[in-house]
């Protein structure tokens, strides 16, 4: 079946072309600007807002204090440190972090779980009560109840969901998530138009044509695209790839002042629709 799908992927990769329809982002509301600005926000978080625009990333994308938002693969909570609180009055958010009940499962998924669960429950006034959910395609992918979703944001996750060659699984796993209406909202490092996939798997970066050639065959429909995560100093040639540059800074020193200078990598910023 793998091998049907990558073919199917690779044909799709090759005709690709992107679009060009881009929109800016709308003003955030009041309760999203205040999530953001929460001193309960550490400060190296907060220090990365001028790379990750969150105020106008999430407003792009659509999202309302009411909605149910499922986040995938929140890592160290970074955005997760915004939506819960933001949701936590009169929304619901979901958290799609690793898988902890399959027989290979790693210590360190179930440690981040953990700890996850711990900070909610440590602070309901201000998370509320969100779920956690488990997310490893092909196997865990009921990220949330089937047609519950609002919306679905993953931010700078495909590029590793390329290298483990279960990209068209996890977009299927969104799509049934979300009701018909509903919005997945992608940010991801930007490729250069043309790239191979074995070229993505080793840059994380990855071709925009790619991301929405993967929707269009999960059934989504694209909506738009929105310039404001694009970084125009990423030159996106580095012998380590996108981790070249922060927050990784996989060089270490070497030429430190040179990539920090540069910021965070270019990164697109797309919003697809599931049909009704």
């Amino acid at each position: 079946m793998k091998t049907k799908l990558s073919l199917s992927l690779a044909l799709l990769l090759a005709g690709a072309c992107a679009s060009t329809q881009t929109f800016a982002a709308p003003s955030a509301d009041a309760q999203l600007k205040a999530a953001i600005a929460s001193t309960e926000r550490s400060e190296a978080d907060r220090a990365r807002d001028r790379y990750r625009h969150p105020a106008q990333t999430l407003s792009f994308f659509g999202i309302k204090p009411d909605m149910t938002v499922v986040e995938i693969a929140p890592g160290g909570g970074w955005y997760t440190e915004i939506l819960a609180p933001y949701l936590s009055k009169s929304g619901h958010y979901y958290a799609a972090g690793p898988a902890t009940t399959l027989p290979d499962s790693s210590e360190g998924a179930k440690k981040s779980v953990a700890a996850m669960a711990a900070k909610f429950a440590g602070k309901p006034e201000r998370y509320g009560k969100p779920t956690i959910t488990e997310f490893s395609p092909p196997l865990r992918t009921e990220v949330a109840p089937a047609g519950s979703a609002d919306l679905v944001v993953t931010f700078r996750n495909v590029h590793n969901w390329i290298s483990r060659e279960t990209e068209l699984a996890a977009f299927q796993s969104f799509y049934n998530a979300l009701k018909p209406g509903g919005t997945l909202g992608v940010v991801e490092h930007r490729g250069k138009p043309g790239e191979t996939l074995d070229e993505m798997k080793k840059s994380g970066y990855v071709s925009e044509a790619y991301v929405k050639q993967l929707a269009k065959l999960a059934g989504f429909e694209f909506v738009a695209s929105s310039p404001v995560n694009n970084n125009p100093k990423d030159s996106k040639d580095y012998a380590d790839g996108v981790w070249t540059l922060p927050p990784t800074l996989r060089l270490g020193d070497k030429d430190r002042e040179k990539y920090l200078a540069i910021g965070e990598s270019d990164r697109m910023t797309l919003k697809f629709v599931k049909p009704k």
